[in-house]
């Protein structure tokens, strides 16, 4: 399995462009596709993991809640 968090060639040009506008609208720094591109690997390498466990984890608590619900329909 290829762990690995991929984004459609559309995606990625939209994140790089909001990057831009952020940098330049912030921090009024203007900055090149490569640049964007290059901080915007940088947070899918380091913070795409954890929002994506933290989704996981939070299907799993919901789901194991339902499950919970279902045991109420039990007939004795």
């Amino acid at each position: 399995m290829d762990s690995k968090i991929k984004l459609s060639k559309e995606k990625r040009q939209y994140m790089i462009s909001a990057i831009k506008t952020y940098f330049m609208k912030e921090r009024e720094e203007n900055l090149g596709d490569l640049a964007a591109g290059i901080i915007l690997d940088f947070f899918i390498e380091k913070l795409a993991p954890e929002i994506y466990n933290q989704g996981v984890y939070d299907s799993y608590k919901y789901m194991n809640d339902r499950i919970e619900d279902l045991l109420g329909i039990q007939k004795y």
